[in-house]
C-alpha cells in the first residue's frame, strides 16, 4: 500500500532476521491468551527460510515475519530499502517498489491469491514510468516470472 492502491488490510509483513536465540524473547514479549506465537512455527520458519505469525488475539491483527535467505536477490533488495513517511514524525523502511511488485510475483507464481496482481496493476498505474522496469524484468527472468510480469504490465498499461 505504500506505492500503490489503498487496500484494507489487518496485518503488517515484515522481513526480519530472526534468529533462535531471538524466540524465548518474542515469546515472552507477546504472551497468550492476549496473542497467539507458535515456538514451533518459528523455529519451522527459521530452518526453511519461509514465514511465521504474531497475532494479537482480541483485535486480530497480524505481524507477518518473513524470514529472508542470503542471496544475491535478498543484498539487493535490502540494499534498495526506502523511508517512506507514516506521520510527519515517524518514517518505516519499505522495500523499493520494484522489489515488492517481484515479490507479488512470486508469490502469485507459486499459487497465491490474484491480489498480488491487483496490488502490482495499482503500483504501475499510480507509479507508472519512475520505476526502473528494466530491474523487475532482469530478476522476472532470473524467477521464472515473466509472463506473469507481461500480464499484468500488459494489463496495466
Amino acid at each position: 500500500m505504500a506505492y500503490g492502491e489503498y487496500r484494507s488490510t489487518i496485518d503488517v509483513d515484515l522481513v526480519a532476521d530472526v534468529r533462535p536465540a531471538h524466540i524465548k524473547p518474542l515469546l515472552e514479549a507477546f504472551p497468550e491468551p492476549d496473542y497467539y506465537l507458535s515456538d514451533a512455527a518459528m523455529r519451522e520458519a527459521l530452518a526453511a527460510f519461509s514465514q511465521f505469525n504474531l497475532i494479537h488475539v482480541p483485535t486480530g491483527f497480524k505481524v507477518d515475519f518473513m524470514i529472508p535467505e542470503v542471496t544475491t536477490f535478498n543484498a539487493s533488495r535490502f540494499a534498495r530499502v526506502r523511508a517512506v513517511a507514516l506521520s510527519p514524525q515517524l518514517s518505516v523502511p519499505v522495500a523499493s517498489p520494484e522489489d515488492i511488485i517481484l515479490m507479488k510475483l512470486r508469490y502469485f507464481h507459486a499459487g497465491a491469491s490474484d491480489k498480488h496482481l491487483r496490488d502490482i496493476a495499482g503500483m504501475l498505474r499510480i507509479l507508472g514510468a519512475s520505476m526502473d522496469r528494466a530491474y523487475i524484468e532482469r530478476w522476472a527472468q532470473e524467477f521464472g516470472v515473466e509472463a506473469e510480469w507481461k500480464l499484468v504490465r500488459d494489463s496495466a498499461e
